[in-house]
């Protein structure tokens, strides 16, 4: 309970002049006197905010379980030293530029750390406040990375009533992780939603995201970098076609949370999730104007929402229309009550999942006062059916501010001044209760891991895996293809002697052989003329460069050859000596070319891609990803994302493709790159899909110079950690791994 309710705080630094950090920290932690001991350790005495101080820790008859550290870094090392002899056993640390050495000598003693570079910590349930600024007490809990950002979310909750339940910066998490903030979130009874800012991603994110929403805490998650430079050094065409951001969204959809793209954004979304999160899509638009109301409903097509046609409509008003969206056309003027009886007939009629109310409600009293009472009623009114049904609600009111507009907000019914804004939060809101249902589909069979004990910021070079499948589950299984049975990743590893060991060889041969339970054509190796002459292969053939990674733009592939020796002399006077392969052509019809590609993310581990393939996959840029590995049901759900979709299902009469024998090559490529660590990418591209199976007609895989072997598999259920200092288990460092955003 160190950095949520301690029995004591100490804030070194504290000082009398509002210029300083240490004044707004001692002023926020005098906020909670009357529930643990507050002492302010100025080294020059004398009082602060007319409180005595202390000029060191040394002075105080017992230690401070928690010390806030708000002194210049040459300050720092001297302080902690002070305090880790008196027995402190947690720090939070405001300043910059603390000491390597100095975050070590806390760890080892078995103290916890909070930051160092960070803007402190806030909890409405325990009068906690350690932090620069002030926070109206709330319901939506916040880890940020960023300081100014967090704060500026803070303000945001404050101007939209929802507020601040807990506040966590993490800073660099030297020590304290954005996981454990996560993590602690789960059981703290204010918090209803949490919002999220990262620009890197650490062990166990997408664990503790998955806990707080299987809490009934939704995650709202903001961050930054499209890291386009990655992508344009990429070796593969997955490496191109994956950006950081498609990957944050995987793990989004894994976990059940959401990821905007402003901080409004996220309190605009976490206003809407305070009460509830929508059951679908469907939203009812109620207008006092034809325009607006048509406005709303354009907005609510663009953000994904769909606007149904109503039938129970009775109990609307006399003149209003029946459609959606439904127009007043003056009732409400007629009677305020109507626009709560108008609400009222959506949320109960059962034909929509959120309502929109737009246009000139929340204004009346301001412009008329003898009508505010009555409108602040009707606002009432309309707070009392949201929480009654569920149905979320949300306004569009001309006016900023009024008694309707803050007896709409205090009642749980979020207000914008603009349509956008409130469309756009419910559009995101019905992706996120779209994501319950789809993330209970991805889980199945699937394990999220959380690191046991202390969680450490960094992880091994490529990225720790965030998915595993159990033991008894593990390895989907293949499609069932002539010459081919069904068989599995762990089947296949295990039946090759030291397969999961072998050195991975460069070139296509080599990748066909290590991915053996992919179709491909039949082909050989030759070095010559002479060998390509006494083929035995049956035309028409294809011609590669074994050792190209991406043959057609160096010329190292000719198809559709049926004398293939003068193609090869041409190849080989060009490109010069080497291992080239001779494959017969797959000539079936009614096939479609995809892309099937996994890589090893920095921050997430291995990730899954599918999507239109062959030469123009770049250009399509067509394509579905999630966090590897993934089963075959997962995998169907990325299939079915593709614009090119349909032509899966069969297209101008062509017959449907194996979309299950498909979906088992996908699960399967995902598990071999989580199954072997010394691979960093695998590429089938393209990959040939028709009625009857699955044929790859290139490979290629890229090693990540890490050591081979099967990866130990954590589980879901290990002990989540707790931001406590009684710790005693600490594990040993992993080594740091890069974000893919900047800082």
């Amino acid at each position: 309970m160190i950095f949520s309710d301690p029995a004591s705080v100490a804030v070194v630094g504290a000082s009398d002049d509002p210029a300083k950090w240490g004044h707004w920290l001692a002023r926020g932690a005098l906020v909670g006197h009357d529930r643990r001991a507050v002492h302010l350790v100025n080294h020059g005495g004398g009082a602060v905010l007319g409180q005595p101080t202390v000029r060191s820790l040394s002075e105080l008859a017992e230690a401070p379980e928690l010390v806030v550290l708000a002194v210049p870094a040459a300050h720092v090392p001297a302080v902690v030293d002070e305090a880790l002899a008196v027995g402190v056993r947690g720090f939070v640390g405001i300043t910059s530029g603390i000491d390597d050495r100095v975050i070590r000598r806390i760890r080892d003693a078995g103290a916890r750390l909070l930051g160092p570079n960070c803007l402190g910590v806030f909890d409405a349930a325990t009068s906690l406040h350690l932090a620069w600024g002030r926070f109206q007490a709330g319901s939506l809990g916040v880890v940020s990375q960023s300081g100014q950002v967090g704060l500026e979310i803070a303000g945001l909750a404050a101007s939209s009533a929802i507020g601040i339940s807990r506040f966590v910066s993490v800073g660099n998490q030297a020590d304290v992780t954005a996981t454990e903030a996560l993590l602690d979130l789960v059981s703290h009874d204010l918090t209803t939603v949490v919002g999220l800012y990262l620009e890197s991603f650490g062990p166990g994110i997408v664990a503790a995201m998955s806990e707080l929403r299987a809490a009934g805490k939704p995650v709202v998650l903001l961050t930054v970098g499209s890291s386009i430079a990655a992508q344009e050094a990429a070796r593969t065409h997955t490496g191109a076609l994956t950006s950081c951001l498609d990957v944050v969204d995987a793990a989004c959809r894994l976990a059940g949370a959401v990821r905007v793209a402003t901080p409004a954004a996220l309190v605009d979304l976490a206003a809407v999730l305070t009460s509830g999160v929508p059951r679908g899509g469907r939203v009812g638009v109620i207008s006092d104007s034809g325009g607006q109301g048509a406005i709303a409903a354009d907005l609510a097509a663009a953000a994904g929402l769909t606007v149904p046609t109503l039938s129970a409509v009775d109990g609307l008003p006399v003149g209003a229309s029946k459609r959606n969206p439904i127009d007043l056309a003056g009732a409400g003027e007629q009677d305020l009550a109507n626009y709560s009886r108008a609400v009222e007939v959506l949320v109960r009629g059962g034909e929509v999942d959120t309502v929109v109310l737009s246009g000139y409600f929340g204004s009346y009293g301001e412009d008329t006062p003898s009508l505010e009472s009555a409108e602040v009623a009707i606002a009432a009114r309309i707070c009392l059916l949201a929480r009654e049904t569920g149905v979320p609600v949300v306004v569009h009111s001309m006016r900023e501010d009024s008694a309707a507009v803050r007896t709409l907000r205090a009642g749980g019914v979020p207000v914008q001044h603009t349509i956008e804004r409130a469309v756009a939060a419910l559009g995101d809101a019905a992706r996120l209760g779209a994501l319950d249902q789809r993330s209970a589909r991805a889980l199945d069979g699937l394990e999220l891991s959380v690191p046991t004990g202390r969680i450490e910021i960094g992880g091994p070079p490529e990225g720790d895996a965030c998915v595993s499948l159990p033991e008894a589950q593990s390895a989907s299984t293949a499609p069932s293809v002539p010459g081919h049975s069904a068989v599995s990743v762990e089947l296949f590893l295990s039946s090759q002697p030291g397969a999961a060991a072998v050195p991975f060889e460069p070139g296509y041969l080599a990748a066909r052989d290590l991915l053996g339970f992919v179709r491909f054509p039949r082909a050989h190796a030759v070095t010559s003329a002479a060998e390509v002459r006494a083929t035995h292969l049956e035309g028409p053939f294809a011609l590669k460069a074994d050792w190209l990674a991406h043959k057609s733009e160096h010329g190292g592939v000719k198809i559709n050859l049926t004398d293939p020796a003068p193609a090869f002399e041409e190849m080989r006077a060009r490109l010069g000596p080497g291992r080239y392969v001779l494959e017969e052509m797959d000539t079936r019809e009614h096939t479609v070319e995809l892309i099937i590609g996994a890589k090893r993310d920095h921050s997430f581990g291995p990730v899954i891609l599918v999507g239109a393939g062959g030469i123009h996959a770049e250009l399509f840029r067509d394509t579905a990803i999630e966090l590897a590995p993934v089963t075959p049901a997962t995998a169907r759900d990325m299939l079915a994302r593709l614009v090119s979709a349909p032509l899966l299902s069969g297209a101008r009469g062509t017959p449907p493709v194996d979309v299950a024998a498909l979906a088992g090559v996908i699960a399967m490529v995902s598990e071999t790159l989580a199954a072997r660590p010394d691979l960093a990418e695998i590429e089938l591209n393209p990959v040939r899909v028709g009625p009857d199976g699955v044929v790859a007609v290139d490979a290629l895989i890229i090693p990540s110079g890490e050591p081979s072997g099967r990866p130990e598999r954590t589980t879901r259920g290990m002990t989540p950690p707790r931001l406590d200092g009684d710790d005693a288990q600490v594990r040993e460092p992993l080594r740091r791994s890069p974000d893919c955003g900047p800082r």
